[in-house]
């Protein structure tokens, strides 16, 4: 029977009105069960940056996103995973290149109007933080670009063949701290690299940095990352970037981008330089991640990477799933705030 024979039915007005209230409780609840899915696209909100530090891609530390220090669940998008946010896009002059040494790559950050940005707050002493890092993990560089008055940031970088992730890491005037993503495929024989065995320690031109801490998805990790030169602890690194070093997190699989936090800063009384470096961080997600740490020592920066795994919060795996979202049945759908969001 269709809806208008339905009402021409019921006879009276007051059975009408009865039917009309009933139907908008059931879309309601239609609406309800729309929002406990949650967000399917790239609109869906990103942890915001953090003061003091890169902001979260995280849960709760590095900068929590709603979260509740310790709780497993997170309501953040990683960063890096969408070319475009909040009406900003990250544009690559060219989305292929050629293999080689110092390629140049340009790009620009349109805004909400649509026209390139030229104006860009101050973020760990660069305007923008450019990571570029092939899709099977086997390349990192972290670069500054050089900024144009047309809004064109250009830069260089070691390539080699396959496809690789460019994340632009910023903060627009007047806007929100953003991470981009965008893919660069670069041209040449490509010959993929199997994934790194999980590895603690990272050697590179005569140091060696050993990491400690664990990642559990969902909890705040206090990582440790000691320096030695020949055996003995390096405790006069140069402050780098607003640190003694920088560190970024990349997920296994799709390259979330995770920002991370460093404990303290140069000058402030109580961090000193080295032999540790001491970060926070919150991972989303159980399984495995690249870590890359960026040292400064005698006015050289070195990158040492690890291989590491997330474990699962304790319970997470046994938690109950939630009660199913019902439409009501005698109430219409109530309006304004609550005391929860669905997700």
């Amino acid at each position: 029977m269709s809806v208008g024979e339905r009402v021409a039915r019921l006879g009276t007005p007051s059975r009408v009105a009865g039917f009309v209230l009933g139907l908008g409780a059931l879309f309601g609840g239609a609406l309800a069960v729309g929002s406990a899915v949650g967000p399917t696209d790239a609109t869906a909100t990103a942890a915001p940056h953090a003061a003091g530090g890169h902001g979260a891609a995280s849960t709760t530390g590095h900068g929590s996103a709603g979260s509740e220090p310790g709780s497993p669940v997170s309501s953040a998008l990683p960063g890096g995973l969408t070319v475009a946010q909040d009406g900003y896009a990250l544009r690559l002059a060219s989305a292929t290149a050629v293999a080689g040494r110092a390629v140049p790559v340009s790009f620009t950050v349109t805004g909400p109007g649509g026209a390139a940005v030229t104006a860009f707050d101050v973020q760990h002493e660069k305007r923008l933080h450019l990571i570029a890092v092939r899709r099977d993990q086997s390349g990192f560089q972290h670069v500054h670009p050089t900024l144009a008055a047309d809004g064109t940031w250009t830069t260089a970088l070691d390539l080699t063949p396959g496809t690789w992730r460019l994340f632009a890491d910023f903060k627009a005037s007047g806007g929100q701290a953003l991470t981009l993503g965008s893919d660069l495929s670069v041209s040449g024989a490509f010959t993929p690299v199997s994934a790194a065995p999980v590895s603690r320690t990272a050697a590179v031109d005569g140091y060696t940095v050993t990491l400690t801490g664990d990642l559990v998805a969902g909890r705040d990790a206090r990582l440790g990352l000691t320096v030695t030169k020949d055996g003995r602890p390096v405790t006069d690194l140069d402050p780098y970037l607003g640190a003694y070093g920088h560190l970024v997190a990349l997920r296994d699989g799709d390259l979330a981008y995770l920002h991370v936090h460093p404990d303290g800063e140069p000058g402030d009384g109580r961090t000193t330089a080295g032999p540790e470096v001491v970060f926070h961080t919150t991972v989303p997600s159980a399984g495995g991640y690249r870590l890359h740490l960026d040292f400064q020592h005698h006015g050289v920066v070195r990158t040492a990477s690890f291989v590491v795994t997330a474990s699962e919060a304790a319970g997470a795996a046994n938690a109950p799933a939630p009660e199913p979202a019902t439409a009501p049945t005698s109430e219409p759908m109530q309006t304004g705030d609550s005391d929860g969001h669905g997700h």
